[in-house]
């Protein structure tokens, strides 16, 4: 397993659409180790191949209080969504130290493939359902700030640019 490095917002290459992945194969579950293994360092809850510059549908997972409950998703789809929305706040490993409110479905249905290739359908609630919806906008090219108005996405974009520049400074 390796630790990948995750693409900061507005780094373009994340909202780049994802291609479905056509075979659950070794070179999958390598890269689903590889992404968990990122998402616990980090760490993180949710992770999308996208942020780490892998253009495949493939999302990990693992919402558990003891981090060891990893839930993969290949080729997500959603099947249904309620009308109910409910807003949380949200944060990502591409937008680091930035939190806001994001009003999203309640509960949706999801299908998608495991490990092995099978494919699954999963009814999520909470917590689950907004990482889910998160993870899979990313797939879509699409980063949280996006639900937000474009003054705070403006203010976002030059806080990234701002700290990508310190972080590559050597002074």
């Amino acid at each position: 397993m390796a630790l990948l490095p995750v693409l900061c917002y507005p780094d373009v290459r994340l909202f780049k659409v994802a291609k479905p992945v056509a075979q659950v194969d070794a070179r999958t579950r390598k890269i689903v180790a590889d992404m968990a293994e990122t998402m616990y360092e980090a760490p993180g809850v949710g992770l999308a191949a996208t942020q780490v510059d892998v253009h495949e549908r493939i999302i990990v997972i693992d919402i558990s209080e003891s981090q060891d409950e990893l839930m993969v998703f290949i080729n997500p789809e959603l099947v249904w969504a309620s009308d109910e929305k409910k807003s949380w706040r949200e944060g990502c490993l591409s937008v680091p130290e930035y939190y806001d409110e994001v009003d999203r479905p309640d509960r949706v249905r999801i299908k998608a493939l495991d490990l092995n290739g099978n494919s699954f359908e999963l009814d999520a609630d909470g917590l689950l359902s907004v990482c889910l919806q998160h993870e899979m906008d990313h797939l879509e090219g699409k980063v949280f700030v996006e639900y937000l108005s474009l003054l705070k996405r403006s203010r976002i974009s030059l806080k990234m640019k701002k700290r990508a520049k310190e972080l590559a400074s050597p002074f």
